[in-house]
């Protein structure tokens, strides 16, 4: 599937043209694009506020929590080109689910407008979607431990386990609801950190396209196999749990899908990458029957290295069998109990 040079040209303007961007009845300059992936933009952008002297004018006086409100006015700004109708189904539940959450450690969607465009014969997309969010410069927990890789850095035992109890955290949040809500993308690229010297680092769980109800009864090959579609479109692979893999045609799956990717996530804030992808570097073969199998093998790390107890707490959420997985409950205990034994 090729792309026209006018229709390329078209998208970079669609994404990067223009300067100003209306959010509702906000105005946003755009300083510089953060990332991108898909038909999804990222973007540092700037408020402009019509009348500077009131100080409840812009988006200040939209948003309910005060501490999400930038001192500044830069907040990053989610653009999503939408082509078809099932796109604009998936943007419109991320923006519901987002809407639900209000916790520190789930990052906040500050407003969101979903437009019209009209289509031509340089561009396939329909509508456009925006997303406000506060903004976090120091990037996420992925781009800062592949910088650590590189420079064979890595997290003290103490700021990982504060790390994984903020991620907890917000996990609780979402699987407290009710029906519970898994994420179902948990990874390193979707946890924002924030480093302030002399501070342990603060995570925030986003991205929730790919959020859903958590609980779904499986009762025939059919329905196994369309969950295995759905999740091999919405959970990556190096994080996705074996259920969604290789989904019986009688199984009962809930929000310890999440539980899976979280020890995977653990793993990678010790060590840098994800399990499976280091077994397979080591090994090489098939990432779907590393998973399966739950094939862990332990990088040489920090000097001194990590306690056996964190090593212990990944394979406790690494069952491959998700009835005898832990549930977030017994996880918080667990890691508070760490936290407390390996603080500072």
């Amino acid at each position: 599937m090729g792309c026209s040079f006018s229709g390329l040209n078209a998208l970079y303007d669609a994404v990067n043209g223009g300067g100003d961007v209306w959010i509702n009845e906000n105005r946003f300059r755009i300083v510089r694009q953060l990332g991108e992936g898909g038909f999804a933009f990222v973007f540092l952008v700037k408020e402009l506020i019509s009348d500077p002297s009131n100080p409840a004018a812009g988006i200040s006086a939209k948003i309910k929590d005060s501490s999400h409100i930038s001192g500044d006015g830069t907040y990053a700004m989610k653009k999503v080109l939408i082509q078809n109708s099932d796109q604009l189904e998936m943007v419109r539940d991320e923006i519901r689910v987002s809407s639900q959450f209000n916790h520190p450690n789930l990052l906040p969607l500050l407003d969101h407008a979903i437009i019209k465009v009209k289509a031509s014969q340089d561009q396939s997309w329909k509508h456009e979607a925006y997303l406000l969010f506060p903004v976090h410069l120091d990037g996420t927990l992925l781009d800062n431990t592949t910088a650590m890789k590189a420079k064979k850095e890595f997290f003290s035992t103490s700021d990982v386990l504060k790390i994984l109890h903020q991620l907890c955290a917000g996990l609780k949040h979402m699987h407290s609801f009710d029906p519970p809500c898994a994420h179902n993308d948990v990874k390193p690229g979707n946890v924002l950190v924030t480093r302030s010297k002399g501070q342990p680092p603060v995570a925030i769980l986003m991205d929730f396209g790919s959020a859903r109800p958590a609980r779904k009864q499986i009762r025939s090959r059919s329905e196994a196999l369309q969950l295995q579609e759905w999740a091999s479109e919405h959970c990556s692979a190096p994080f996705r749990a074996p259920e969604l893999w290789d989904c019986p045609s009688h199984a009962d799956i809930d929000e310890r899908t999440d539980i899976w990717s979280l020890g995977c996530t653990l793993f990678a804030i010790m060590y840098g990458e994800s399990p499976f992808e280091y077994a397979l570097g080591e090994s090489g073969g098939s990432l779907q029957l590393a998973i399966v199998n739950a094939q862990v093998k332990w990088p040489a790390g920090p000097n001194p290295p990590y306690p056996d107890a964190l090593h212990q707490f990944v394979k406790w959420m690494l069952q491959p069998q998700a009835t005898v997985r832990p549930r977030i409950d017994d996880i918080m205990i667990h890691v508070e109990k760490l936290v407390a034994k390996f603080s500072d």
